[in-house]
C-alpha cells in the first residue's frame, strides 16, 4: 500500500511492540492513526521473551489474551545453579495467585506479540506503512509537518501528534535534541535461540568461576534461548557460531546439550538509558526511544506496552474532544518514575549477576541460594517479589490526574484496580472488577447501599453529562461480595466510589456519592469534557 500526501491525527514512526500497542490502543479509542516503520517487514527473531502479568491484562481487555495465551506458555520455576549444581529453586508459575488471572512469567517472544498486534490492526483495516522512513519534521502550536521517504519520494505527513516508537536510536529523539542519558557495558554477551533435546519449563539460571549462563524456555516445543557472557578470547570474533560457544555453555553447566538447530545467533553489549524527557511539544517517545535497560526481569518490552497503554487514552481523547490537552502533561509525570526506577533496579541487579569481586561472589554463592529458598517459602515476600517484576505493582499515588478523598489506606487512587472476583447481583453470573471495566472510557463503580431514586439519578447525570465516555456499575452490599469490601475498607453501611481510569488505575475514591464531587474530579482533575447530550 502507497502512502500518500495527507493530514492524520497521530503519526506512529515505529512498528516494534509499543508502536503496535499504541496504534491498537488508538483504535479502540476511535483514533486511525498512521504507523510507519524503516524495517522491510515484522522481526523474525523472538528478541524479548516475557510478557508480564500487566500485560497480559491489557490483553484481556483488548480481547486478545485468548489468542496470546495459546501461543506461549508460563515458566514453571527459576533454578539456580552454581557450579552446576542445583543451588535453589523458586516456583513462578503459581507466585500471583489470587492477584490476577495471570499469576505467572508468561512465555510469548516479540515477534509473536508484534503479529498479534498487527493482526489485529489488519482487522480493522489500518496497514502498518514499511520500508518508510522519517527523514525529518517539524512542528507548531497546530500541528506536526513531517517528511517521510517511501520508494525514493519524500512524502509530506501533517499530524496533529507525533509519537516516537522507533528505538533505541530513535530519529525523533535525535530530531528533537532530547539528551537519552547512560552508558553501554563494556561486557560482550551473546544470544542463540535453538532447538535441543531438552523440553522443560523451567529457566535454568548458572553461575560459574567461566561466567554467566541462563537457558530459557520457549513456547515450542524443544525450544531454548541461551544467553551469557562471551569469554575475552572471542570478543574480537566477527562471526560467533554456536560451536563458539558450546564448550563454554557445557563447562558452566556441567553437562552436555545437544544443538539440533540454531534458528538465531548475535552478540550484544548491554545498554542502561534514559531520555531526560519524555515528550517535546505535540511529539511524545515510548518504548526503546525513551529508555533501554538489562532484559534482566524481562521488564523492557512490557515496560514499553505500559507506556503506549498510558498514553493513548489520552492523546486518544484529546484528539476526539473528550478530554481537556493539559491531561498530556501527565504522561511523563506518571511514566518517568517508573522508567528511572526500573533502570535503577535493573542495573543494581545486573552489576551483581556480573561483578567478580569476591564480596559478590560470596554472597551469589552463600548468601542468594538461602535469600531464594526464605522467598520460596515465605508469601509475603513471594507476592511482593510478584507484584515488582509482574509491574502490577506500578502505582500513579503521586498524580495530578488522581484524587484520593478516602479513609482507606490499603488501596489508594492511583493504584492499579485490584483483580477481585465478584457476583454480578444485576445479571446474577460471577465475574470480576478488571471484567467491569473493558469498555472504553472511564467507568464509575459506586460499592454499597443506593435507592432506586439515587440510581435513577446518577443514570441522568451520566447519560445528560458524559455518555459512551463514562460506564457505571453498582456493587451493593452482599455476603457473595464481602470481600470486595473489606479490601476497599468498607465498613457496615457505608458507601464507596470508584471512578477507574481507561488504563485500568483508580483516579478518583471517595467515601461519599456526592454528585458535584464527583463532576468536580472528572472535569477540573481528569480532564473529561462534559457532554451535554439532549
Amino acid at each position: 500500500m502507497t502512502l500518500a500526501e495527507q493530514h492524520t491525527k497521530v503519526l506512529i514512526i515505529g512498528a516494534g511492540p509499543s508502536g503496535l500497542m499504541m496504534a491498537a490502543q488508538l483504535l479502540r479509542f476511535g483514533v486511525q492513526p498512521i504507523i510507519i516503520d524503516s524495517r522491510k517487514g515484522p522481526t523474525d527473531k523472538s528478541k524479548a521473551l516475557a510478557v508480564q502479568a500487566r500485560s497480559m491484562e491489557i490483553y484481556r481487555q483488548m480481547g486478545l489474551v485468548d489468542e496470546v495465551l495459546k501461543g506461549g506458555k508460563p515458566a514453571e520455576d527459576l533454578r539456580y545453579n552454581i557450579g552446576g549444581k542445583l543451588a535453589a529453586r523458586f516456583r513462578l508459575n503459581i507466585m500471583g495467585n489470587g492477584l490476577t488471572p495471570y499469576p505467572y512469567l508468561f512465555m510469548y517472544p516479540q515477534n509473536k506479540n508484534e503479529r498479534t498486534l498487527l493482526a489485529e490492526l489488519t482487522k480493522n483495516a489500518v496497514p502498518v506503512y514499511w520500508d518508510t522512513t522519517l527523514t525529518s519534521f517539524t512542528q507548531n502550536n497546530a500541528a506536526v509537518e513531517a517528511i517521510i521517504t517511501a520508494n525514493g519520494a519524500a512524502i509530506k505527513i501533517t499530524a496533529d501528534y507525533l509519537i516516537g516508537a522507533d528505538g533505541t536510536h530513535s530519529a525523533v529523539r535525535h530530531i528533537l535534541g532530547i539528551h537519552f542519558n547512560g552508558d553501554t557495558s563494556t561486557q560482550l554477551f551473546y544470544l542463540a535461540d535453538v532447538v535441543t533435546d531438552k523440553n522443560e519449563d523451567y529457566i535454568d539460571l548458572h553461575l560459574g568461576d567461566d561466567g554467566f549462563l541462563s537457558l530459557l524456555p520457549k513456547p515450542e516445543k524443544n525450544s531454548y534461548r541461551i544467553v551469557g557472557s562471551l569469554p575475552a578470547k572471542l570478543k574480537d570474533a566477527v562471526d560467533i557460531t554456536i560451536d563458539d560457544i558450546l564448550p563454554l555453555v557445557q563447562k558452566i553447566k556441567g553437562s552436555a546439550i545437544s544443538v539440533k538447530e540454531v534458528n538465531w545467533i548475535t552478540t550484544y553489549r548491554l545498554s542502561h538509558r534514559m531520555a531526560d524527557k519524555f515528550s517535546a511539544g505535540r511529539c511524545f517517545l515510548i518504548g526503546d526511544a525513551a529508555h533501554i535497560h538489562s532484559p534482566l526481569g524481562g521488564q523492557g518490552m512490557n515496560t514499553g506496552l505500559q507506556d503506549a497503554y498510558n498514553l493513548a487514552w489520552k492523546l486518544a481523547g484529546v484528539v476526539t474532544g473528550k478530554l481537556y490537552p493539559r491531561i498530556l502533561k501527565s504522561y511523563a509525570n506518571e511514566r518517568i518514575p517508573v522508567a528511572r526506577k526500573l533502570l535503577r533496579t535493573t542495573d543494581r541487579a545486573f552489576n551483581v549477576l556480573m561483578s567478580r569481586s569476591w564480596a559478590s561472589r560470596l554472597f551469589k554463592k552463600l548468601v542468594l541460594p538461602g535469600a531464594l529458598s526464605f522467598a520460596q517459602k515465605n508469601d509475603k515476600f513471594k507476592l511482593g517479589f510478584f507484584r515488582q517484576i509482574s509491574q502490577i505493582g506500578i502505582n500513579y499515588r503521586h498524580s495530578p490526574i488522581n484524587l484520593h478523598l478516602s479513609q482507606a489506606t490499603h488501596i489508594k487512587a492511583g493504584d492499579r484496580l485490584p483483580y477481585l472476583t465478584l457476583y454480578d447481583e444485576k445479571k446474577q453470573v460471577y465475574t470480576d472488577l478488571h471484567a467491569w471495566c473493558t469498555k472504553p472510557g472511564f467507568t464509575m463503580i459506586i460499592m454499597g447501599r443506593l435507592t432506586e431514586l439515587e440510581l435513577l439519578s446518577f443514570a441522568r447525570f451520566i447519560t445528560h453529562f458524559y455518555g459512551a465516555g463514562l460506564n457505571f456499575f453498582y456493587l451493593p452490599a452482599s455476603e457473595k461480595n464481602q470481600h470486595i469490601f473489606d479490601a476497599f475498607e468498607i465498613r457496615n453501611g457505608h458507601i464507596k466510589t470508584l471512578v477507574v481510569r481507561p488504563d485500568n488505575y483508580i483516579g478518583f475514591m471517595c467515601d461519599s456519592t456526592d454528585i458535584d464531587i464527583i463532576n468536580n474530579y472528572l472535569g477540573n482533575t481528569a480532564g473529561l469534557i462534559r457532554q451535554t447530550i439532549n
